[in-house]
């Protein structure tokens, strides 16, 4: 049996029907172009900050403004702490002392009253610590007939520096002293301080300075 050779062209227009078809679907889907990945751009690195540079006299200017505002009180006593002798340097260091103290307090008293109270308050450092002199001071150190023992030797004795300042008011000073000495034990010792108070008093109208007994 032969096959119709009818068939043919009819299969040739359903294939030709079906690719013509096919081909408006592929051209009518919109077709979404794929994106070629692309590396990210390097991330821009921030610039290094320098520190500004600082003035020449910033620094300085700031560390020295506390130290300004204390000056006027702590100056005179800081340069007159290091001017002072080491201990033990004997009477050449006695000069330097003084001056330190002279530095420190100002003087105050009418210069008669400093001498006065100078020439006292050396009188009653001298009794008191060496036992020479007390008779004249019988309110400070009491009977003079009653033997009192000497802390210092009088030999070994030594008025190292001495000032004499109000205290607090016109009518009231205090003597400052500095001294060396050797005591009963035989132990030398500088630079001890002692002070005297005084009050102003009057003597036949004659103004005069009184030691005051210690309390």
């Amino acid at each position: 049996m032969t096959t119709s050779p009818t068939r043919s062209p009819r299969l040739l227009l359903i294939t030709t029907v079906v690719l013509v078809v096919a081909g408006v679907i592929l051209l009518t889907v919109p077709q979404t172009p794929t994106a070629p990945a692309t590396s990210a751009p390097p991330r821009a690195t921030a610039p290094t900050a320098h520190p500004a540079t600082t003035a020449p006299g910033s620094r300085t200017a700031q560390a020295d403004s506390p130290a300004q505002a204390t000056a006027s009180t702590t100056s005179t006593q800081s340069a007159s702490a290091s001017a002072l002798p080491p201990h033990g340097e004997g009477v050449a260091g006695d000069a330097a002392i003084q001056k330190s103290l002279e530095d420190a307090w100002p003087a105050d008293l009418a210069a008669d009253d400093e001498h006065n109270l100078l020439a006292a308050g050396r009188g009653l450092l001298r009794a008191d610590a060496t036992g020479v002199g007390r008779a004249k001071w019988p309110t400070v150190f009491g009977d003079p007939d009653q033997a009192i023992a000497s802390a210092f030797a009088t030999a070994r004795f030594r008025i190292q520096a001495a000032i004499a300042r109000k205290d607090g008011s016109p009518a009231r000073a205090v003597v400052h002293l500095v001294w060396a000495g050797v005591d009963r034990g035989g132990t030398y010792t500088d630079r001890r301080i002692t002070d005297w108070y005084f009050a102003r008093t009057s003597t036949k109208g004659a103004p005069a300075w009184t030691p005051q007994p210690r309390t």
